[in-house]
Protein backbone atom coordinates (compact mmCIF):
# COMPACT_ATOMS: atom_id res chain seq x y z
CA UNK A 1 0.00 0.00 0.00
CA UNK A 2 0.98 3.59 -1.17
CA UNK A 3 -0.01 6.65 0.06
CA UNK A 4 0.93 9.90 -1.03
CA UNK A 5 0.24 13.11 1.10
CA UNK A 6 1.07 16.16 2.39
CA UNK A 7 0.32 19.94 0.98
CA UNK A 8 2.24 20.17 -2.12
CA UNK A 9 0.96 19.67 -5.31
CA UNK A 10 1.84 16.13 -6.79
CA UNK A 11 0.03 13.52 -4.97
CA UNK A 12 -2.55 12.86 -7.82
CA UNK A 13 0.12 13.10 -10.82
CA UNK A 14 2.32 10.74 -8.64
CA UNK A 15 -0.22 8.09 -8.73
CA UNK A 16 -1.18 8.66 -12.16
CA UNK A 17 2.77 8.05 -13.18
CA UNK A 18 2.23 4.95 -11.65
CA UNK A 19 -1.00 4.03 -13.45
CA UNK A 20 0.95 4.79 -16.78
CA UNK A 21 3.67 2.66 -15.79
CA UNK A 22 1.10 0.03 -14.95
CA UNK A 23 -0.35 0.19 -18.28
CA UNK A 24 3.01 -0.22 -20.21
CA UNK A 25 2.64 -3.46 -18.04
CA UNK A 26 -0.81 -4.38 -19.58
CA UNK A 27 -2.09 -4.08 -15.96
CA UNK A 28 -5.91 -3.20 -14.80
CA UNK A 29 -6.14 -0.27 -12.76
CA UNK A 30 -8.86 1.60 -11.56
CA UNK A 31 -8.89 5.23 -10.05
CA UNK A 32 -11.70 6.48 -8.13
CA UNK A 33 -11.41 10.34 -6.84
CA UNK A 34 -13.35 11.23 -4.17
CA UNK A 35 -13.26 14.96 -3.78
CA UNK A 36 -12.46 16.42 -7.39
CA UNK A 37 -15.68 16.54 -10.03
CA UNK A 38 -16.58 14.68 -12.97
CA UNK A 39 -15.31 18.10 -15.00
CA UNK A 40 -13.58 17.00 -18.10
CA UNK A 41 -9.84 17.03 -16.57
CA UNK A 42 -6.46 15.85 -18.85
CA UNK A 43 -6.52 12.50 -17.06
CA UNK A 44 -9.80 11.64 -17.14
CA UNK A 45 -10.05 12.11 -21.01
CA UNK A 46 -6.72 9.80 -20.98
CA UNK A 47 -7.97 7.40 -19.24
CA UNK A 48 -11.02 7.20 -22.17
CA UNK A 49 -8.44 7.00 -24.73
CA UNK A 50 -6.18 4.64 -22.83
CA UNK A 51 -8.59 1.86 -23.26
CA UNK A 52 -10.85 -0.60 -20.74
CA UNK A 53 -7.78 -1.71 -18.55
CA UNK A 54 -8.09 1.81 -17.28
CA UNK A 55 -10.82 2.70 -15.31
CA UNK A 56 -11.31 6.36 -14.45
CA UNK A 57 -14.18 7.17 -12.02
CA UNK A 58 -14.83 10.80 -10.78
CA UNK A 59 -17.44 10.65 -8.14
CA UNK A 60 -16.45 13.75 -6.05
CA UNK A 61 -19.05 17.05 -6.25
CA UNK A 62 -16.00 19.44 -6.28
CA UNK A 63 -13.73 21.03 -3.70
CA UNK A 64 -15.77 21.07 -0.04
CA UNK A 65 -14.08 24.13 1.87
CA UNK A 66 -14.41 26.20 -1.98
CA UNK A 67 -16.56 29.01 -1.62
CA UNK A 68 -17.70 29.08 -5.08
CA UNK A 69 -19.45 25.17 -4.83
CA UNK A 70 -23.19 25.27 -3.75
CA UNK A 71 -23.65 21.62 -2.56
CA UNK A 72 -24.39 20.45 0.60
CA UNK A 73 -21.83 18.79 2.89
CA UNK A 74 -24.37 16.03 3.54
CA UNK A 75 -24.33 15.60 -0.45
CA UNK A 76 -20.51 15.67 -0.46
CA UNK A 77 -20.68 13.15 2.18
CA UNK A 78 -22.92 11.12 0.31
CA UNK A 79 -20.91 10.79 -3.27
CA UNK A 80 -17.66 10.02 -0.65
CA UNK A 81 -19.76 7.14 0.45
CA UNK A 82 -20.76 6.18 -2.68
CA UNK A 83 -16.79 6.24 -3.62
CA UNK A 84 -16.23 4.46 -1.01
CA UNK A 85 -18.56 1.44 -1.65
CA UNK A 86 -17.25 1.84 -5.02
CA UNK A 87 -13.71 1.19 -4.26
CA UNK A 88 -14.71 -2.20 -1.94
CA UNK A 89 -17.00 -3.31 -5.48
CA UNK A 90 -13.64 -2.84 -7.45
CA UNK A 91 -11.70 -4.43 -5.03
CA UNK A 92 -13.41 -7.43 -5.32
CA UNK A 93 -14.95 -8.01 -8.63
CA UNK A 94 -12.64 -9.40 -11.05
CA UNK A 95 -9.03 -9.12 -11.77
CA UNK A 96 -7.90 -5.56 -10.38
CA UNK A 97 -3.83 -5.09 -10.04
CA UNK A 98 -4.19 -1.44 -8.69
CA UNK A 99 -6.46 0.99 -6.86
CA UNK A 100 -6.45 3.99 -6.72
CA UNK A 101 -8.22 5.86 -4.19
CA UNK A 102 -7.38 9.68 -4.94
CA UNK A 103 -7.88 12.62 -1.80
CA UNK A 104 -9.40 9.97 0.57
CA UNK A 105 -7.14 10.75 3.38
CA UNK A 106 -8.98 14.87 2.65
CA UNK A 107 -12.35 12.48 2.70
CA UNK A 108 -11.32 10.83 5.83
CA UNK A 109 -10.24 14.44 7.43
CA UNK A 110 -13.30 16.38 6.63
CA UNK A 111 -15.41 13.58 7.45
CA UNK A 112 -16.83 12.74 4.30
CA UNK A 113 -16.00 9.02 5.05
CA UNK A 114 -14.69 6.86 8.37
CA UNK A 115 -11.69 5.77 9.28
CA UNK A 116 -12.46 3.00 10.45
CA UNK A 117 -14.50 2.24 6.95
CA UNK A 118 -11.37 3.25 5.03
CA UNK A 119 -9.24 0.93 7.70
CA UNK A 120 -11.10 -1.99 7.15
CA UNK A 121 -11.14 -2.00 3.40
CA UNK A 122 -7.51 -1.78 3.68
CA UNK A 123 -7.16 -5.27 5.59
CA UNK A 124 -9.41 -6.41 3.60
CA UNK A 125 -7.82 -6.22 0.11
CA UNK A 126 -6.19 -9.14 -1.96
CA UNK A 127 -2.95 -9.87 -1.13
CA UNK A 128 -2.32 -9.16 -5.31
CA UNK A 129 -3.98 -5.22 -4.70
CA UNK A 130 -1.70 -2.34 -4.95
CA UNK A 131 -3.78 0.04 -3.35
CA UNK A 132 -2.67 4.19 -3.59
CA UNK A 133 -4.32 6.35 -1.50
CA UNK A 134 -4.21 10.07 -1.74
CA UNK A 135 -5.29 13.12 -0.38
CA UNK A 136 -3.50 16.48 2.17
CA UNK A 137 -3.39 15.61 5.50
CA UNK A 138 -3.18 11.38 5.54
CA UNK A 139 -4.25 10.14 9.47
CA UNK A 140 -2.12 8.61 11.12
CA UNK A 141 -3.58 5.35 11.07
CA UNK A 142 -3.25 4.99 6.96
CA UNK A 143 0.29 6.11 7.46
CA UNK A 144 0.44 3.27 10.09
CA UNK A 145 -0.80 0.54 7.36
CA UNK A 146 1.25 2.07 4.26
CA UNK A 147 4.05 0.23 3.23
CA UNK A 148 5.63 3.22 1.31
CA UNK A 149 4.53 7.05 2.35
CA UNK A 150 5.85 10.26 0.34
CA UNK A 151 5.16 13.63 1.85
CA UNK A 152 4.68 16.65 -0.77
CA UNK A 153 5.99 19.82 0.04
CA UNK A 154 4.71 23.11 -0.81
CA UNK A 155 7.77 25.05 -1.52
CA UNK A 156 6.14 27.60 -4.29
CA UNK A 157 3.05 27.76 -6.23
CA UNK A 158 2.03 29.75 -9.02
CA UNK A 159 -1.28 30.13 -7.33
CA UNK A 160 -0.05 32.41 -4.23
CA UNK A 161 1.28 35.04 -7.12
CA UNK A 162 -2.33 34.84 -9.01
CA UNK A 163 -2.06 32.70 -11.77
CA UNK A 164 -5.10 30.23 -12.56
CA UNK A 165 -4.95 26.59 -12.92
CA UNK A 166 -3.26 25.68 -16.22
CA UNK A 167 -4.56 23.05 -18.56
CA UNK A 168 -2.60 20.09 -19.16
CA UNK A 169 -0.43 20.79 -15.67
CA UNK A 170 -3.10 21.20 -13.25
CA UNK A 171 -6.34 19.73 -14.58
Amino acid sequence: MIVFTGNGKGKSSAALGIVLRAFGHNMSVAMIQFIKSTLATGEAKAAERLGPQIRFLALGRGFVADAGNKISFSEHQRAAEEALALARKHMFSGPLDILILDEIANAVKLGLVNIQEVLDLIRSKPPDLHLILTGRDAHPDLIAAADLVTEMRAIKHPFDTGIQSQKGIDY
